[in-house]
């Protein structure tokens, strides 16, 4: 990996019957580490020195864990990630995620585990900037999903996405901010992904994923208007001529980030989607690094 530089992976699902949702991403190199930025300010940036394992839990027993670790508790293989006491593991046909966090800024455990079984395996990644400093490559766009959690007591079924994004620079170095969002279809998933760059430009990203993974790009539908967050974070999305998307669910309302379920229109089709919205001057304001740490605690080990 680049100094500097980053790369996740990153899982949301939602349960069968809309009452629940869990999103986990495995950072190294975290994106939004308060420690990582203020490395790099300082001149230095290794990565590996600033890993996480971010796990929230939506619906009526809402936990929120992320905290950073350094190089002493990553562990990589071809087939295994560990920070800390979670993991993932893909054993040729599934991925097994196992987690131990401990919530913040009021301690909980969160413990449990994801096993997602990918409809098919996508292979095409997706420059984000003209010099490919930033990357997004969806793996299973369209996945089934079981949950157990041990703390909180807790199982569910439903479906999932998963994906991994890689830079070679801090990411506020590249963007100022996107929209993001993933929708359900009858046959398959559309994905649709905005973003303003730093140097003035914009990219926007559709397409449209078969059950077995192979992608179709389709024509980005025009922008359409989801408000503002609690925070006053303006939400953006893509839909279909005419349609009028909305937020259903809040899932995270941060001042600088908003993860939504939203109900849209794409590809001639009522969907549900997950969705995120992002603001990078947000993010490196004084103000939010300083509330940052209370919320994402440096592990002393």
């Amino acid at each position: 990996m680049a100094p500097r530089g980053y790369e996740w992976w990153y899982v949301d699902a939602l349960s069968d019957d809309g009452e629940h949702g869990i999103t986990l991403i495995a950072f190294i190199g975290s994106v939004f580490s308060p420690w990582y930025r203020l490395a790099r300010l300082r001149g230095g940036g290794d990565p590996t020195q600033h890993c996480a394992m971010n796990v929230s839990v939506y619906g009526r027993r809402r936990r929120w864990a992320m905290t950073e670790r350094g190089r002493g508790a990553l562990h990589r293989t071809a087939d295994t990630l560990a920070i800390g006491p979670s993991s993932l593991r893909w054993d040729g046909m599934a991925l097994t995620a196992e987690f131990d966090e401990v919530t913040a800024p009021l301690p909980r455990r969160l413990r449990g585990t994801i096993r997602l079984h990918p409809h098919g395996l996508a292979t095409r990644q997706v420059a984000l900037d003209a010099a490919g400093r930033h990357r997004w490559s969806p793996i299973a766009p369209g996945a089934r999903v079981e949950v157990v959690l041990r703390d909180p007591g807790l199982s569910w079924q439903g479906h999932a996405y998963f994906d991994t994004n890689a830079g070679d620079e801090p990411l506020e170095d590249g963007f100022t901010r996107w929209d993001w969002c993933r929708a359900r279809l009858r046959q398959g998933v559309a994905v649709v992904y905005h973003g303003d760059r730093t140097d003035g430009s914009a990219f926007c990203t559709a397409l449209r994923y078969d059950a077995r993974g192979e992608a179709e790009d389709f024509a980005p539908p025009p922008a359409a208007d989801l408000g503002r967050s609690f925070w006053g974070l303006r939400m953006g999305t893509r839909a279909d001529p005419g349609a009028a998307p909305r937020v259903t669910q809040r899932l995270e309302d941060a001042p600088f980030y908003a993860r939504s379920v939203i109900a849209t229109r794409l590809c001639g089709e009522d969907a549900t989607a997950v969705h995120e919205s992002l603001s990078l001057p947000r993010f490196t304001s004084p103000l939010v690094q300083a509330m940052l740490p209370f919320k994402a605690p440096r592990a002393l080990w």
